[in-house]
């Protein structure tokens, strides 16, 4: 199965081989990600070894959508050990996210 997963905005969007899946994540992101791709596959008659390659789009967008799902494909790919590919179709070991500007760091609220 081939996985292909973009988390630049608060949307999540994810596509198994030819199927397109959106999820809402908004701040919920890093606690139900993992969840929403193995729903995902389990629909598709999958599971996490299915997957065959993955490919990410690392950027523009948000910072930390982006970091998110740089962490969770760089995992995936070294754990499964299946090829990580570039929303442009370069491979790449680790992949890095593209934030298209410096991070906008604001002062503490506290």
């Amino acid at each position: 199965m081939k996985l292909y997963l973009d988390t630049s905005t608060a949307v999540c969007r994810l596509k198994i081989d030819e199927k397109s899946y959106e999820w809402e994540a908004g701040h919920e992101m890093a606690e139900g990600i993992f969840r929403f791709i193995h729903e995902k596959l389990q629909e598709n008659g999958g599971d996490w070894r299915d997957i065959s390659e993955i490919t990410y789009f690392s950027g523009p967008g948000s910072f930390t959508g982006l970091r998110i799902g740089a962490s969770i494909v760089n995992a995936l790919s070294h754990e499964l050990k299946v090829p990580l590919f570039d929303h442009k179709g370069q491979k790449h070991d680790i992949i890095l996210p593209e934030y298209g500007r410096e991070a906008n760091v604001t002062p503490p609220k506290k």
